[in-house]
């Protein structure tokens, strides 16, 4: 961003020039505009394009006598919560997740109280997010199981009416598939077969 010298108004000769960033500059002319009309802030809204509450916020902020009252305030919370934990249970709960990959803070909080530790769900939870932050902690793989339904008919099936009673053993099977996928690329069929009649499964 580029550094623009204002002069402060009604300042003396000697006074030194306050250096304001783009923005802060744009802003005072918010304000110059502002009393060079009466002090009409509808008028200077318009002319600026901007919002009332934009300009009412910038107002309340601003003082002539210091131009840095314009410049963008950091966002930064006034109090940042500070870690509590010690390096030993960071060590701790980073070694336990390592081992356990798939385990979550509220078991990994409970297996460290068993172990003598002292340490919250919350605590574990925000270690856990500490190391994600710095690419330390790496998700492991998800392993997830879905069902596809197919868009075309099987001849070979056919769903008999629903006032049909099936009599006699293999006269209405019931068939269910599943697609497993414990691994990325790795596709297992799960089959079973019921016998309404018989009660007899197949897998």
């Amino acid at each position: 961003m580029k550094l623009i010298t204002a002069v402060i108004p009604g300042a003396s000769p000697g006074e030194r020039p306050q250096e304001l960033f783009k923005e802060a500059r744009r802003r005072l002319r918010w304000m110059d505009y502002y009393e060079s009309h009466d002090r009409n802030a509808p008028l200077t809204c318009r002319h600026f394009d901007i919002s009332p509450q934009t300009f009412y916020r910038w107002k309340r902020r601003y003082a002539p006598r210091n131009l840095k009252t314009l410049e963008d305030r950091s966002r930064r919370p006034r109090r940042v919560r500070q870690p509590t934990a010690s390096a030993d249970l960071i060590e701790a709960v980073l070694k336990t997740r390592r081992e356990c990959p798939r385990w979550g803070k509220e078991k990994i909080a409970r297996l460290l109280n068993e172990d003598g530790w002292q340490v919250s769900v919350s605590m574990v939870g925000r270690i856990l997010k500490r190391f994600r932050d710095r690419s330390i902690l790496k998700e492991p793989i998800c392993s997830s199981i879905s069902v596809r339904k197919r868009l075309r008919q099987r001849p070979y099936a056919t769903r008999k009416p629903r006032e049909y009673q099936a009599r006699q053993p293999g006269d209405i099977v019931q068939l269910d598939t599943i697609d497993v996928r414990p691994l990325p690329g790795v596709i297992i069929k799960h089959f079973t077969a019921r016998d309404v009649v018989s009660r007899w499964d197949v897998v």
